[in-house]
């Protein structure tokens, strides 16, 4: 799980990354909401933690501009303002939570995790099974019935990245995002390597892999699944 913290509060901003960390979560912090667009439109993140007032840019307007396209992270609101109608208008414009500093550490904690549990769980309702183009995959188990009636296995590596493109489908996914999401934080495969991941796609659920009607690659920024 992978966490955007956003607070110009230094020592504030290191007691939750720490404490985050601690958790097992892998965080990305910065006190900056300029800088905070930049990691959001560049990598992906299972949780937004954002504080009101940064400089640039407000928590408000970058919970207003993820919603633009994303409607599925969870987004926490973290600000001094204890007024009704600032908690109101975080909501209005698509956060999830709102906590009021000072703040019980434990229960921004147990915030975030409920939270992570509820999206996840969502995520594994919806994506168990994706049938697309007479094509069938089960991502639990990471079997998959092709157009053809072949039936093939996965591995957890193309499931995980075949996952990630359907729920972005017709979106553009870019190679950090993939490299985030699937890969993890500290290893960096080639661009080959993803483009060898999308061939195999082609060659499994496309009728024409030269002519690809489900998997595209999009030259200079990423890939991207449409259905």
């Amino acid at each position: 799980m992978r966490i955007l913290l956003v607070e110009d509060e230094d020592n504030i901003r290191e007691g939750i990354r720490i404490n985050l960390e601690l958790e097992g979560y892998e965080v990305v912090a910065t006190g900056n909401g300029k800088k905070a667009l930049e990691f959001i439109h560049g990598q992906h993140f299972d949780l937004l933690l954002l504080d009101v007032m940064l400089p640039d840019v407000d928590g408000f307007t970058i919970t207003e501009q993820v919603r633009l396209s994303n409607t599925e992270v969870p987004i926490i609101i973290l600000t001094a303002k204890d007024i009704a109608h600032d908690r109101i208008a975080g909501l209005k414009k698509g956060a999830d939570d709102y906590i009021t500093k000072p703040f019980n550490l434990e229960e921004l904690l147990l915030r975030v995790g409920n939270l992570l549990r509820r999206s996840q769980r969502v995520k594994g309702e919806v994506m168990e099974l994706y049938e697309f183009g007479n094509n069938k995959v089960n991502f639990n188990t990471f079997e998959a019935i092709t157009f053809r009636g072949d039936n093939i296995t996965l591995t957890k590596k193309e499931a995980m990245l075949l996952k990630l493109l359907v729920e972005r489908k017709n979106e553009v996914v870019s190679r950090n995002q993939i490299l985030q999401a699937v890969w993890g934080y500290d290893v960096f495969p080639s661009t080959r390597t993803i483009d060898n991941f999308i061939l195999a796609f082609r060659k499994y659920f496309e009728q024409d892999a030269k002519d690809p009607v489900f998997f595209h690659s999009i030259r200079g920024v990423g890939y991207k699944f449409t259905a």
